[in-house]
């Protein structure tokens, strides 16, 4: 990094999961600012802490990872991400925990914990079904928000001591959740020996993580960013699991945040319903797509470049012939890009947020102003920039007013085009 290492930031010389020494680079994405560490005015001209951006692939159980840790507290205690922002989030966490409370069979006594809540979006579709509902998560201002609505949730990480803590104080958890969070975890161990100790015998842990498969051929390298640790395929978690003694017993496929598994994980030999063809038949088509091979990450490495140039040239052009553009959005995954890519304030007026924990700063990095997105639609640009490109069907269907004036967006990813 460009300024001085605390004790609690690191790069890694072993695997995550397997803790193998048998680490290759195949792609860096440069020294890289925290990417939801939005910026003050008055802190523009000092300079930011910047941190590797390098991903490592292990020979040894095929995990792709970080090869370097940010301290979580300086990640995630004052958090801006927001669950509920998007209409498309909501939706799919009511849906699901609706699947999940039929599925299982929760009883009103029964206790659901979702850890890494957030504001409760997640959590608001269980207390739907009438089944007892607890938060886990360590954004002070979040946490505060959750059970202000009424979503009861512990500020902290979610460890082995705070999982053990958990089940002392409430009894153990019939459904443990972990949405979009536990590729954020920096010590596995502990984490899943929180999950073993807080969950019942029978129970059911799930996890939901964006799909490495997709990524791969998405070439969404946006979605490398320092909270992201690791990027999971299902061999690796097996791995991980199998160590607790733990099984996965179903996996599933989801269209959320371009390409997500939903893995259900349960204690072995506690059930006696078999495992589902699911797991072997997503193993042998991660066999089919190379996804065990070094060769696959380094031609997505490859293709990374190439999106970048690509990208860079037709901003530089639309700027040529006088267009004007801004971001849509200023999510983490976006941040990556534009720092990646250095976009800056000569190509983007600004990027326009719904988040209003976003608003009046500065993006980390490129310094792209930060304005509620009702500011500038008395004066839009030409050209929209769509940095949550996951959400394109929800975002193009609400501007449909700027499309029917002639504004358009550029997607990003797999392949830089406008629409």
């Amino acid at each position: 990094m460009t300024m001085g290492m605390k004790d609690s930031e690191q790069s890694v010389n072993q695997c995550r999961i397997c803790k193998g020494p048998n680490l290759t680079l195949f792609l860096a994405l440069g020294d890289q600012p925290h990417c939801n560490r939005f910026v003050t005015k008055e802190l523009l001209n000092r300079e930011e802490p910047r941190y590797p951006l390098d991903l490592y692939f292990c020979h040894d159980c095929k995990l792709m990872q970080l090869g370097y840790t940010v301290s979580p507290e300086s990640m995630f205690k004052d958090y801006p991400y927001v669950s509920g922002t998007t209409a498309t989030l909501p939706a799919h966490f009511h849906s699901l925990a609706k699947e999940i409370a039929q599925r299982f069979s929760l009883k009103p006594d029964d206790l659901v914990v979702d850890i890494g809540s957030n504001d409760g979006t997640f959590l608001k579709g269980f207390q739907a079904m009438q089944v007892k509902t607890l938060g886990v998560d360590p954004a002070t201002a979040i946490v505060k928000m959750a059970n202000e609505q009424g979503v009861e949730t512990i500020e902290g990480f979610f460890s082995g001591d705070l999982g053990e803590g958990i089940a002392r104080e409430r009894g153990r958890a019939k459904v443990i959740t972990a949405a979009g969070v536990f590729f954020h975890v920096e010590d596995l161990d502990s984490f899943v020996r929180g999950v073993k100790a807080l969950l019942a015998d029978d129970g059911v842990f799930m996890v939901q993580a964006i799909y490495l498969v997709d990524m791969l051929k998405q070439a969404s390298y946006d979605n490398i960013y320092h909270e992201h640790l690791c990027y999971y395929s299902l061999g690796p978690l097996t791995h991980l699991f199998r160590r607790f003694q733990m099984e996965v017993f179903d996996v599933q496929r989801s269209p959320i945040h371009g390409g997500s598994i939903l893995v259900y994980v349960r204690n072995a030999g506690k059930r006696s319903d078999p495992v589902l063809p699911s797991v072997k038949e997503m193993l042998a088509a991660e066999e089919r797509e190379h996804i065990y091979d070094l060769k696959t990450y380094q031609e997505f490495a490859a293709r990374v470049e190439r999106n970048r140039g690509v990208l860079v040239d037709m901003l530089k052009d639309l700027k040529r012939q006088g267009k004007r553009i801004a971001a849509y959005g200023a999510p983490a995954k976006g941040n990556t890009l534009l720092n990646y890519c250095r976009i800056g304030t000569d190509i983007l007026e600004c990027a326009t947020e719904k988040n209003r924990l976003k608003c009046d700063l500065y993006t980390p990095g490129m310094h792209i102003p930060v304005v509620f997105e009702e500011e500038v639609w008395n004066n839009p640009p030409d050209y929209y920039l769509l940095l949550p490109w996951n959400f394109q069907q929800e975002l193009l269907e609400k501007e449909r007013a700027f499309r029917a004036k002639g504004g358009k967006f550029i997607i990003p990813v797999p392949d830089p085009h406008i629409v």
